[in-house]
């Protein structure tokens, strides 16, 4: 600011001169009001001089960490109070708040003002936020948020609105403006107020010169009002997906409904939110064939492509099919449109889809798709051609098509043709998952026939040629228990520590650390284990995102970050491979835990080079498996666990399978809650441990009957996990048919041979979680793997 007023002394040399011959009251005047025009200047720099490279938003940002020097941001005293509640944490967070400057005391002195906030005490949170964006810059943006909120708790109006007003103004280009923003225009804001009065009436009736007229004028112009255009279309440029912007469409729509501008943002950033289709509906109605004023379509094919798949989570799939033939002409969203009418149960229209889609992209990767969906819609005689098409077109997805033409011949009664076609596929495409299930299933056939040495000859293939298949764990375990029956100790030790190696966190790798004499027990010894539990404390550095956002993660103030994470992540239709990480660790701290494992466990399915090498970086990390697998409602799990005397990674494990840890969560059947509690169940339950007043969709309710009746199933197949897994499934009836009396049983072929898929598949998957639990919790064993890789 010395350069200005250089340059305004130089040429206007005779103002200062001017001002001394004034009355001392004008003076005071003018000097009022030009150092509000020098604050106003600050401001307008930091606001619109890009090319400044040390305006004032730098200036502070910079010179607390000049003054407290370095720093250590790997020092998580203060993260690892993060997750505990405000009460257990304050003694901890008040002796650090003053101590001396560091990291760790900006920290602390957040989380405190940040739990008196939560408990409604505003004066306690403004000491703890007193000139914190000093010593805190990372989070200056916050903080002054945070002091608006704390002056609305005392009741000063006044303050609160000036905070609001610093943190839109100095802060507008940040995300968390958004939150300021709010507060000025929601239609429940306490701050809103009428346009601008012009400058004469105001003015009119006053005694000011026509220098101080002048003045005053320019106040005026500078006076804040968030109604201003500025602010808006700011934050429609530069964060539009913020949910407070999102609130704010959303409020302006249902004012006046007809602004299509503002449907596409929804279309764009809320296509994954409940009851966006009901404003989809209006935009796709009364501006789907619309163009602007420059004859452009109003909806462009990207938002097409947004609209459809909008429609799609909403299983409105006819509307998501006719969205994505307006979407941009590319194979992929013709064949997502052929499906879409399948899905909606129109076989005719989809097959007609399907034909025009691979007439038109005769050569596109999803057309292999398109003709085997043709092939699953004609019966079996008409078939063969599709399959034929794929097989001498598609290098890729021919060993597939040619395994379900075998099948197909097989159904039509031609075994010769089938069996050339099974030929075909060993010996063209050996090391195709293809291949491996057809191995698998003559090795199978080979068993039941009780020709064990067959059985095993027959899995060497999948082991050597199909390593990391999904079924090579099942072959692989089996190629060991059938070694192991032929006395071949050495081939069983090989093939179990293969699966292990390749297929960690599969339920055929605890099967085969079992089998290798590891201490991680067994069917029968999971209830009552005795072991150590490690639950982390400190939040992993998330892969992308804001310095902002990643220090609110880690602090734990989930719903400031899930809002600063909505505004960052706008590349939402086509997110990278840590984006869609990101979003998954997100979803997890905001509690939508099925979603949030769905994101972590479906980033394995990316196609290209480039997103398996992010992938298989990213699942190198424990954050990735403690996302997969991890552990709410942990203090109620192990309370419960230990009164009823049963393992709580048993309990933990079964929650994860049951609902993905949903507590409102219900099934086809009824079944309520964490623990999938039939209401009839639940009430037997209740009048056994005498608990009546309790509630389903209740977490603490819900597990506590859940856990005392899994052990009770204990009990009742003397601790034999297996069964008592199955049967909470399927119902003791079904188990006691399937135990065949007292006869002796194999466990591992029990499991491989109950009845129901559902129940085969509902116990390795929850035997699977718990070994997945152990291994990344339980410090022993984590430390066996470790010796256990190192060796390998």
């Amino acid at each position: 600011m010395k350069r200005s007023r250089l340059k305004f002394s130089r040429y206007y040399p005779l103002l200062r001169q001017q001002l001394r011959q004034r009355s001392r009251r004008q003076i005071l005047l003018a000097s009022s009001v030009g150092l509000s025009l020098l604050l106003i200047s600050i401001t307008i720099l930091v606001l619109t001089d890009r090319k400044n490279p040390v305006g004032l938003t730098s200036w502070v940002v910079l010179l607390p960490q000049q003054i407290m020097g370095r720093r250590n941001p790997k020092d998580t005293t203060v993260l690892k109070l993060a997750s505990q509640s405000p009460e257990e944490r304050v003694a901890q967070l008040e002796a650090i708040a003053i101590g001396p400057k560091s990291l760790n005391r900006g920290r602390a002195r957040y989380l405190l003002a940040v739990d008196a906030i939560a408990g409604q005490q505003g004066r306690e949170a403004l000491r703890w936020l007193d000139k914190l964006e000093w010593e805190y810059p990372v989070l200056a943006g916050h903080i002054v948020l945070k002091r608006a909120q704390a002056y609305q708790l005392t009741g000063d109006k006044a303050k609160a609105q000036e905070a609001w007003q610093e943190l839109l103004q100095r802060y507008g280009n940040q995300p968390v403006a958004a939150e300021a923003l709010y507060a000025f225009k929601s239609d429940d804001s306490p701050y809103r107020k009428p346009e601008k009065e012009s400058i004469a009436p105001k003015y009119a009736r006053t005694t000011l010169t026509s220098e101080q007229l002048w003045l005053a004028k320019i106040q005026q112009i500078y006076d804040f009002s968030a109604e201003e255009p500025k602010y808006w279309e700011r934050a429609l440029k530069n964060y539009p997906s913020h949910p407070r912007i999102i609130e704010l469409i959303q409020q302006k729509l249902k004012d006046k409904p007809n602004q299509p501008e503002l449907m596409l943002l929804l279309a764009r950033y809320t296509f994954d939110q409940p009851g966006v289709t009901l404003v989809l509906d209006k935009l796709v109605s009364n501006y789907g064939k619309s163009v602007d004023e420059k004859n452009r379509a109003i909806i462009q094919p990207q938002d097409w492509e947004a609209i459809a798949l909008a429609y799609w989570k909403d299983r409105k799939y006819a509307q998501a099919s006719a969205a994505y033939a307006n979407a941009k002409p590319i194979p992929k969203h013709t064949y997502l449109g052929a499906r879409a009418l399948q899905y909606a149960q129109k076989p005719k229209a989809a097959k007609l889809a399907y034909k025009k889609m691979v007439e038109e992209f005769p050569d596109g990767k999803e057309t292999a798709l398109a003709y085997l969906q043709l092939a699953e819609l004609e019966p079996p005689i008409d078939k063969i051609p599709y399959f034929d098409q794929v097989i001498d077109r598609f290098p890729d997805r021919a060993a597939e098509a040619l395994l379900a033409k075998a099948k197909t011949l097989e159904q039509l009664n031609s075994p010769n043709a089938a069996e050339q076609a099974y030929k075909l596929l060993i010996d063209k495409y050996s090391n195709s998952d293809a291949a491996a299930d057809y191995r698998w299933q003559m090795a199978q056939e080979a068993a039941q026939n009780g020709d064990i040495l067959t059985a095993w000859h027959k899995v060497q293939p999948i082991l050597k040629d199909n390593p990391h298949s999904l079924i090579a764990r099942r072959a692989g375990f089996w190629s060991g228990k059938w070694a192991t029956q032929l006395g071949r100790k050495q081939e069983a030790e090989a093939a179990f520590k293969q699966v292990i190696t390749n297929h960690i966190q599969s339920y055929y790798a605890w099967r085969s650390a079992v089998q290798l004499g590891w201490d991680v027990g067994d069917f029968t010894t999971l209830r009552q284990p005795s072991l150590t539990v490690n639950w982390p404390t400190v939040r992993p550095d998330l892969p992308v995102g804001s310095a902002a956002l990643k220090e609110l993660y880690q602090l734990g103030q989930d719903q400031d970050a899930w809002s600063l994470w909505q505004a960052e992540f706008q590349t939402r239709l086509k997110p990278t491979v840590p984006q869609q990480f990101t979003d998954g660790l997100f979803r997890l701290a905001m509690g939508e835990y099925l979603k949030g494992i769905s994101l972590v466990e479906t980033l394995e399915d990316r196609e290209t080079s480039q997103e398996q090498e992010q992938y298989q970086k990213i699942r190198k990390k424990p954050a990735y498996w403690q996302a997969l697998y991890p552990f709410p409602y942990i203090e109620v799990i192990e309370t419960e666990s230990k009164q009823r005397n049963i393992n709580p990674l048993l309990v933990i494990s079964l929650i994860r399978q049951e609902s993905r840890f949903e507590a409102n969560i219900t099934s086809v059947a009824g079944a309520m809650g964490l623990m999938q509690m039939l209401p009839s169940t639940a009430a037997w339950v209740g009048k056994s441990i005498n608990f009546n007043d309790y509630k389903l969709d209740n977490p603490n309710d819900n597990i506590k009957l859940g856990t005392w009746f899994l052990a009770h199933s204990h009990r009742v197949y003397e601790d034999n996990s297996a069964f008592a897994i199955a049967s909470y499934n399927a119902g003791q009836g079904n188990v006691g048919k399937w135990l065949k009396g007292n006869e002796p049983i194999d466990l591992d072929e029990f499991v491989e041979t109950i009845p129901f898929s559902e129940t085969r598949n509902y116990v390795k998957q929850v035997l699977g979680n718990y070994w997945n639990y152990l291994r990344l919790y339980n410090p022993e064993v984590g430390q066996q793997l470790v010796d256990f890789f190192a060796q390998d």
